[in-house]
């Protein structure tokens, strides 16, 4: 079963780098390609909007929500420029992970903006 969710997660970190890969095509619609830019910045972050080390809830960022996002792009891309994509994506990562720091920001950001607003909310109700 261990193995099974190891192919499993393998076969969506290929179908993210192939997204990334596909986002500069001209045949990509532009909003594929809006849709296909949030869905591989979340998945390639090094930060996770859910943090992993919270029990069952962490995990389901990962699980559910890129997966679903991968779908729906893959629904809009044209089939011809995803298997172009997904051959060099193969071929990719067995070079190097691709990491998104820019992601990552935007995630640090919205965890701080969510600790300061409970704050200010904390200091109003303590007063």
């Amino acid at each position: 079963m261990i193995a099974a969710w190891k192919a499993r997660a393998r076969a969506i970190k290929i179908e993210v780098y192939t997204l990334y890969l596909a986002r500069r095509d001209p045949r990509v619609p532009w909003y594929a390609k809006a849709l296909m830019a949030c869905v591989v910045a979340y998945a390639l972050s090094p930060i996770d909007l859910i943090p992993d080390f919270i029990p069952v809830v962490g995990y389901l960022d990962d699980l559910v929500l890129i997966p679903l996002g991968v779908m729906a792009v893959r629904r809009m891309v044209p089939a011809v420029v995803l298997d172009e994509c997904r051959v060099r994506a193969r071929e990719g990562i067995a070079v190097r992970t691709p990491v998104s720091w820019t992601a990552a920001v935007i995630i640090v950001a919205i965890w701080l903006a969510v600790v300061a607003i409970f704050g200010r909310w904390l200091l109003r109700e303590s007063n």
